[in-house]
Parts: structure tokens; C-alpha cells; sequence
């Protein structure tokens, strides 16, 4: 949620900045007469309502860069996402990534499937799996699903020694032939 607050900002941060900048360039090139510039600058100073408004704005401008500039020192995570694991010989780690591959790689040995993608969530319980699927549309989908719910779930549980509890199948199309020809009039 935070990313999405921070990439709403900058985007109206550099509108703003942006609208700036080819103001200044205007007054550069002198596209701008200096009686114009003259009136605008005396505005400013007259109309208390027009002194409010820029303050406000240049103070939210000013709390912006600041936040922009916390974000962008920032480093986040040093480390990729991974599980832990104590043993006896000390601590073992698995990526998130590492999941994934294996998760793909057991689902992927299912005929009929294509265009795997997997998202892994690990929760107190142990890992919550999402597969989406293109599937050959030859085979019954609850069958093809429940055994791709099976195979992935034993074969993390045995490689990974970490226990899966939930395995969804999103089987998001069917595999599209190519026995269509197009017709052109």
C-alpha cells in the first residue's frame, strides 16, 4: 500500500516539477514578456489569498522531496524473501524463489499444462501456493487440478521439508490451436 501512496506522490510530484520547469523555461526564452512577469510577481504580493496558496504548496513540496529522499536511502531488504529453518547443525534458509522453482518444476510434470506461473505466501502454518494455469482443455479440469494440487504439494513438502497448507489452482484458459484459418474478401 505504501508503494502505491509513495508512486501516486511522485507522479504528482513530477507534474507539478514538470509544469515548473517549462514555466522557468518560458521566462528563459523570453516567451514570456517582462510586463506579464512584472504583474504576475506583483500579484504574488498583493492578493493575500495567492501568498497562502504557494506557501501551502511549497511547504508540501518541501515534506515531498524530503520523503522521496528518505525513500530513495532507503535500502529495504538486504536479502531476498526466504523461510528459516533451525536444526541441530544450525540454520538452514529457502528462498521464496526456490519454492517457486520447485513448485513449477512438480507442476510442469503434468500433461495437458501449460504456461505455468506460481505465487508462494509463507504464513505461520507453512506455505499457501497459487498456480495459474493454461491447460490443454483434453483432460477433466477437476481431475488435472486435484492432481497438480497433489503432486506440488508432496513434492515441496519432501524437497523443501517445509508443509504446505493450501494449493489453488487458477486455471486461467485453455490452450488455443491453431487449426483457425483467417479468411480474407
Amino acid at each position: 500500500m505504501i508503494k502505491v501512496v509513495d508512486k501516486l506522490l511522485l507522479f504528482l510530484y513530477s507534474i507539478v516539477i514538470g509544469c515548473l520547469s517549462v514555466f522557468l523555461l518560458s521566462i528563459g526564452f523570453g516567451w514570456i514578456s517582462r510586463d506579464l512577469l512584472n504583474d504576475l510577481i506583483g500579484d504574488l504580493y498583493r492578493i493575500d489569498s495567492i501568498q497562502i496558496t504557494l506557501a501551502v504548496v511549497g511547504v508540501i513540496l518541501f515534506i515531498l522531496s524530503l520523503r522521496f529522499f528518505v525513500v530513495s536511502l532507503y535500502r529495504g531488504s538486504a536479502t531476498a524473501p526466504s523461510i528459516d529453518q533451525r536444526t541441530d547443525f544450525g540454520d538452514i534458509r529457502i528462498s521464496l524463489e526456490t519454492i517457486e522453482n520447485l513448485t513449477l518444476k512438480a507442476a510442469s510434470r503434468q500433461r495437458g499444462v501449460k504456461d505455468l506461473r506460481a505465487r508462494i505466501r509463507a504464513t505461520d502454518a507453512g506455505l499457501d501456493i497459487v498456480i495459474r494455469a493454461v491447460v490443454d482443455g483434453e483432460s477433466s479440469i477437476p481431475v488435472l487440478t486435484e492432481e497438480i494440487q497433489r503432486t506440488v504439494k508432496e513434492h515441496v513438502e519432501d524437497i523443501a521439508g517445509i508443509p504446505v497448507t493450501n494449493v489453488a489452482v487458477y486455471v486461467a484458459n485453455i490452450i488455443q490451436t491453431g487449426t483457425f484459418k483467417s479468411r480474407v474478401e
